[in-house]
């Protein structure tokens, strides 16, 4: 599966099968993980077999069922953690896609203290991805026009234009898509335009368009 089929496949799944993640499917994951941890400075926890950190009323409230397994996504304090765990935990799920799991984003539907993934002194864990194999392939969101969230001042390229279709794919906080994108100069600027867990969400979408764009084609400003 290319990246963009699996952009285009991958849809919030809350509730998952007993099927176990092991093999080479698990192998592969571990090493995306590994691999994001290496580039970024990161401490990502991939934790399995685990049903207690979804066991509470915070995960049944929030329609979750059967979670026992959980991409923790974690790295030192800073003002670029947010955005940078957003880019990574995306790649990550979009990762798991094409290895046939699902997944979805998940800022407060479980018990941070019952999490088995360790935080060392400075570091932070922002939010997990539940993951696993899907009851179901869950449904898409519904999405803006493109002209509420771009403005270019040319007419539009189609690799902006593509870039831009991909990031309408991609999860944010409420589905309320409160992301701005912005090509002049031949440079994109990227920005959020507020709401809960924004910087996270701003990173899951640039990578969602940098996907769609080729980052061949341009630069961030």
């Amino acid at each position: 599966m290319e990246l963009m089929e699996a952009i285009k496949s991958r849809h919030a799944v809350r509730s998952y099968t007993d099927r176990k993640i092991e093999g080479d499917v698990l192998t592969a994951l571990r090493e995306e993980i590994e691999a994001c941890n290496q580039e970024y400075g990161l401490h990502i926890q991939l934790v399995t077999d685990e049903p207690e950190a979804f066991g509470g009323f915070m995960a049944r409230y929030g329609k979750f069922s059967n979670v026992r397994n959980y991409v923790a996504l974690i790295g030192k304090k800073g003002a670029e953690l947010d955005e940078t765990l957003g880019y990574c935990g995306e790649r990550i799920a979009i990762r798991a896609q094409q290895l046939g799991l699902n997944t979805c984003w998940v800022a407060m539907s479980f018990s941070r203290g019952k999490s088995k993934c360790t935080t060392a002194h400075g570091e932070k864990l922002v939010c997990v991805l539940s993951l696993g194999y899907g009851e179901t392939q869950g449904v898409p969101h519904k999405s803006k026009e493109l002209s509420a969230v771009c403005k270019t001042d040319c007419a539009m390229p189609d690799w902006f234009k593509a870039g831009m279709e991909a990031a309408l794919l991609a999860p944010t906080a409420m589905n309320q898509q409160k992301f701005f994108f912005e090509l002049s100069g031949g440079k994109v600027l990227a920005k959020s335009t507020g709401g809960f867990y924004s910087k996270v969400d701003l990173g899951i979408v640039k990578y969602h368009f940098e996907v769609g764009a080729g980052t061949g084609n341009f630069t961030w400003a």
